[in-house]
């Protein structure tokens, strides 16, 4: 039997749990902890019964401040459980480099030597030698970096799920593959996929909510919602906030990157 699918304008979540889903961060401690900041005014002031802060993935790579993004959100899980991280393909792909260099993958290629950067090692040194006579290079960054990062980072970054859902809405870090049942979705795209999620305009299970494409402003479409604003360049950070059958954006906006 088909499981029908449900509108963004009909979509509630879980009754007396206010919901914040936060797009992708890339670095910038910055725009996160504002953010933060502003979520915890709200629920201060409104004094919500339960409430979760989600957050979508790509928490390294490009900005400022990986080291600095992964410490907070270590010691925001450790001082309260329903801060909740999700993620994405540049945090896999941070892993994939510390356990084995590629000079070709996603962290050299996209990001990664900001990474690198932020815990004092610098990889920028060789990034234009990559695919000339730097293996050398490459192997004492790898090693400095393995060294600089913190068993506890690891951790972390290993224990983070691909999904979760909370009332009618599904959360994810890229999306998912239309006619799959949501918890048949494969890891790979739900990290990775864009086009054919994007394009399909038949509604799904549940609302999709989801980063890892860049968009100018948040994207709320009838079967799904895309919260990643290009924080790390933009300096806007965007988040979805669901409280029973009410739906807004909040947005953080600093200094552009």
């Amino acid at each position: 039997m088909t499981t029908p699918g449900i509108h963004f304008l009909d979509a509630h979540g879980p009754d007396g749990v206010r919901l914040y889903a936060i797009g992708d961060v890339h670095g910038r401690l910055d725009l996160l902890a504002a953010m933060h900041h502003r979520i915890e005014e709200e629920i201060e002031r409104d004094s919500p019964t339960d409430w979760r802060v989600i957050h979508l993935g790509d928490y390294v790579d490009r900005g400022p401040d990986s080291k600095g993004v992964i410490d907070f959100l270590v010691e925001a899980r450790q001082r309260d459980p329903r801060h909740l991280m999700l993620t994405g393909n540049h945090d896999i792909g941070f892993l994939d480099f510390l356990r084995a260099p590629d000079p070709e993958g996603l962290f050299i290629r996209y990001g990664g030597v900001q990474t690198a950067q932020s815990y004092g090692v610098p990889l920028n040194e060789g990034a234009n030698a990559w695919f000339g006579k730097a293996e050398t290079l490459l192997r004492k960054g790898h090693a400095a970096l393995v060294e600089a990062v913190p068993q506890a980072h690891v951790d972390f970054l290993r224990s983070l799920p691909f999904s979760m859902t909370f009332g009618d809405f599904f959360f994810c870090h890229a999306g998912i593959r239309p006619g799959i049942a949501l918890e048949n979705q494969s890891q790979l795209d739900l990290m990775w996929i864009r086009d054919v999620f994007h394009d399909h305009s038949g509604l799904y299970p549940k609302i999709v909510v989801h980063g890892h494409t860049p968009v100018p402003e948040a994207e709320v479409m009838a079967n799904r919602v895309n919260v990643d604003t290009l924080a790390w360049q933009s300096g806007n950070l965007t988040a979805l906030v669901v409280d029973g059958a009410d739906k807004r954006i909040l947005s953080m906006a600093g200094k552009r990157g």
